[in-house]
């Protein structure tokens, strides 16, 4: 076989993985190390689930505040109650699946690209994923697209050993593809296994393998679909069993109806999800364009090279022609599925190493568009330090009162977006980020100097080392927005406080972090809606919905009762109790705690 890369990819290459690794866990591990709080939306729910699993001993059925949550397979949940059992219940626990996943990612990434293109080309591919920005965004929150992205990648890379006809062991591998297939479907349901099998047989198609006896023989499918199945169905079969009726096929998605389990995880959240008719319509979905372009941000600093990208062959006549094109089916099929459904930014992280191995490809291959690529970033990088610079200097004699909320803007529409809270910054705001832009301006001049002159082997590493600096000063950023994006010292207040009935006002994600770091149910005030609608209607669900006329009966009561509110929804209260029943307890990121009575809470611990 021509241009076949060294074969001793595990054995010969330990120095490649040991840097892939390395650079990955500096950057993924420094969330567990020095953690920022968990985030009041998914980042908090998905901790809490896990926590409610491991304290009721039911692994089967996800519940939150006492209201069954069907939405997602448990595997993240499972992971993180592991976690827990292993290290205790905290933030950073929560997060270790997660950032052991990512660099379990780097790993399987450097390591394909050796095996089909080369030592330095699975060096870069390997790089480019640990520090693209897209991976480091969306593994901020816990949400299980990066383990779903790493079966993908697993899946991808277990088939084209299968088929390579010098592999020595394609059962294994064969083997290998089928569990990730049975994993994926744990971590995000069906696409898990609609990704992958769709671009494989996108691919076996084109290079005309897919009605060969020999591809087949070597995929061992019959036995691939058990192994699959003897992953996946056993939690499919009991949350079915568990959450009756069992064979409701309506395609009606409407409020105040229960289906049971199998309705609502495969009609509901699969098919009118895609459809876009699903109810709740709790989601927001991205401009079509914004979702295609964004992948320059995602994938920055190493998109500057895509047109390099073009210039590759991608004719299968060898391995790494091979790779190329299943990469190409791989990305292309996602994108395109994407555009024709309802899409959030991160839902196109499962192409990510498809992009990185391509972009590892031509790095390597070097060129004039590849030295156009690094001349980019020299520019890039530049402007980006002489901005971080030119802030510290406009902020270097401005006070910083307080937390950050208090120098923020609002803009809730914005939000959608994944960066939206960056419309939130002001000059004042910049005040309390000093370090995080003093790192961030350092981290821009190593990128700016290093791929100045340097050939491209040298400014690959400028480029990463540029990143790794970058992403510790948004961590320490993150910390800084603490009190903006969690309600911890809300919670922290609530656990030095009297007991007391918490009420939380509207939705339960607006707060989610209160239930996690006080580890208590709640009453919630006009919050049935949204990812607790469906539950709510459950036989059995917890009653934990109250209205206003409900809130005004309890909040006269004599017993303790305590509010979690937004300011914006301080007034509407007032209207219904009267300022003078209103005590404040603590008040932090634009949210306050409130009680019906007098209390006072406990002094910080030092």
């Amino acid at each position: 076989m021509a241009n076949r890369p060294n074969e001793s990819t595990l054995r010969g290459n330990w120095d490649v993985y040991l840097i892939v690794v390395l650079v990955a866990a500096t950057i993924y591990l420094g969330c567990i190390v020095s953690p920022p709080s968990l985030q009041d939306d998914v980042d908090a729910v998905q901790a809490q689930i896990a926590r409610n699993m491991l304290t009721s001993g039911d692994w089967v059925t996800p519940h939150l505040d006492g209201v069954i949550y069907l939405e997602k397979p448990p595997l993240i949940y499972w992971l993180m109650a592991i976690s827990y059992k292993v290290f205790g219940v905290h933030d950073w626990a929560a997060r270790i699946p997660i950032a052991l996943s990512s660099i379990a990612l780097c790993w399987v990434i450097a390591a394909m690209g050796i095996w089909a293109f080369g030592r330095r080309a699975g060096f870069y591919a390997g790089l480019c994923m640990a520090t693209c920005v897209g991976l480091w965004l969306f593994t901020r929150v816990l949400i299980p697209d990066v383990i779903l992205t790493l079966t993908i990648a697993l899946a991808m890379w277990a088939l084209m050993r299968a088929l390579d006809e010098d592999e020595p062991h394609p059962r294994a591998w064969a083997y290998v593809l089928a569990a990730s297939l049975g994993v994926g479907l744990l971590l995000k349901s069906l696409i898990g296994v609609v990704f992958p099998v769709a671009a494989g047989l996108i691919y076996l198609a084109i290079t005309r393998q897919l009605f060969a006896a020999r591809t087949w023989k070597r995929l061992h499918p019959f036995t691939g679909a058990a192994i699959a199945l003897l992953i996946a169905a056993p939690w499919h079969v009991l949350a079915t069993l568990r959450n009756p009726p069992y064979f409701d096929f309506t395609l009606r998605s409407v409020p105040g109806e229960y289906h049971g389990f199998l309705w609502f995880f495969f009609i509901n959240e699969q098919l009118l999800r895609f459809l876009n008719l699903r109810y709740p319509r709790d989601y927001n979905t991205v401009p079509r364009v914004y979702f295609w372009l964004f992948h320059l941000a995602w994938l920055f600093p190493w998109s500057v090279y895509f047109p390099a990208v073009a210039k590759l062959s991608y004719q299968p006549d060898d391995r790494a022609g091979k790779t190329r094109l299943l990469a190409l089916c791989w990305i292309g099929f996602v994108l395109v599925f994407f555009t024709f459904s309802t899409t959030q930014e991160y839902y196109s992280m499962p192409c990510y190493p498809a992009m990185a191995l391509l972009l590892g490809s031509a790095v390597a291959a070097g060129g004039k568009w590849i030295t156009r690529g690094t001349r980019t970033l020299t520019v890039i990088a530049g402007i980006a330090a002489a901005v971080a610079v030119i802030f510290l200097i406009l902020v270097r004699n401005l006070p910083s009162p307080g937390d950050i909320s208090a120098a923020l803007s609002s803009h809730p529409g914005a939000y959608t977006l994944a960066l939206g809270h960056l419309e939130d910054l002001t000059l004042q705001s910049f005040a309390y980020l000093r370090l995080p832009l003093a790192l961030a301006a350092l981290a821009f001049g190593v990128g700016m100097l290093g791929t100045l002159r340097a050939r491209s082997h040298h400014a690959v590493i400028a480029a990463a080392l540029m990143m790794v600096l970058f992403f510790h000063a948004a961590r320490l950023a993150m910390v800084d927005f603490d009190p903006f994006l969690s309600s911890r010292p809300i919670a922290e207040a609530l656990n030095r406080s009297p007991e007391g009935t918490l009420i939380v006002d509207h939705h339960y994600y607006w707060f989610s972090s209160v239930f996690f770091y006080t580890n208590r149910r709640a009453l919630l005030l006009n919050g049935r809606f949204n990812n607790l609608l469906y539950g709510s209607y459950a036989p059995g669900a917890a009653d934990v919905f109250i209205d206003d006329a409900k809130f005004k009966e309890l909040w006269g009561e004599p017993e303790v009762k305590y509010l979690v509110i937004r300011d914006s929804g301080v007034p509407r209260v007032q209207g219904l109790v009267g300022a003078e029943d209103l005590y404040p307890v603590n008040a932090s990121g634009g949210k306050v705690l409130l009680s019906n009575h007098p209390v006072a809470p406990e002094p910080e611990r030092p």
